[in-house]
């Protein structure tokens, strides 16, 4: 249906996109962000931080721990337009901190777009993989309008690493 050069469909993904990324901001992630900042990490869940594109400063937003051996799997529910991915684009450099026994642990990596990959597919590769991210798989399909598969390379030495204000990630004084 075509309503003066507007398709229905078109405002009806915009608006789903606007409702969720409200939920998400002010609802859904700050438990989870507050949670993993007093040390108690969630389980299912992992932090992925980014620099921001424009700004330069850590980026974090929670994720479903999609980690398979040395390498992270995330669904981008928003593809292409989630800030999170647009912030990968601009520095493939990331951190995740994620849950190791009752605390947690930052890992550094590298952020690879699949769009090419078959999102779908890979959230059933990742069921199979790890038993307890189905219920994270289903929310994505839900909330998500745009699936893209990111595929993080964690670096060998897994131990936090911090470099100078020149480097990958400011310092924090």
């Amino acid at each position: 249906m075509e309503v003066r050069g507007y398709r229905w469909r078109d405002e009806q993904y915009v608006m789903k996109r606007r409702i969720v990324h409200f939920l998400q901001k002010y609802l859904f992630n700050p438990p989870v962000k507050f949670l993993f900042a007093i040390g108690l990490p969630v389980p299912g869940r992992a932090l992925l931080e980014t620099i921001g594109r424009k700004t330069g400063k850590p980026r974090r937003i929670p994720v479903g721990n999609g980690l398979v051996g040395k390498q992270f799997w995330i669904v981008a529910e928003h593809g292409q337009t989630a800030h999170y991915v647009r912030n990968i684009v601009s520095n493939s450099q990331v951190r995740l901190k994620l849950r190791d026994g009752l605390r947690a642990r930052w890992h550094n990596g590298t952020a690879y777009l699949l769009p090419d990959d078959n999102p779908r597919e890979r959230q059933r590769w990742l069921a199979r993989k790890r038993p307890g991210s189905s219920s994270n798989s289903a929310a994505v399909r839900f909330f998500g309008t745009q699936l893209l598969t990111v595929r993080i390379d964690l670096d060998p030495w897994l131990a936090p690493r911090r470099q100078s204000r020149s480097g990958i990630f400011p310092k924090r004084s």
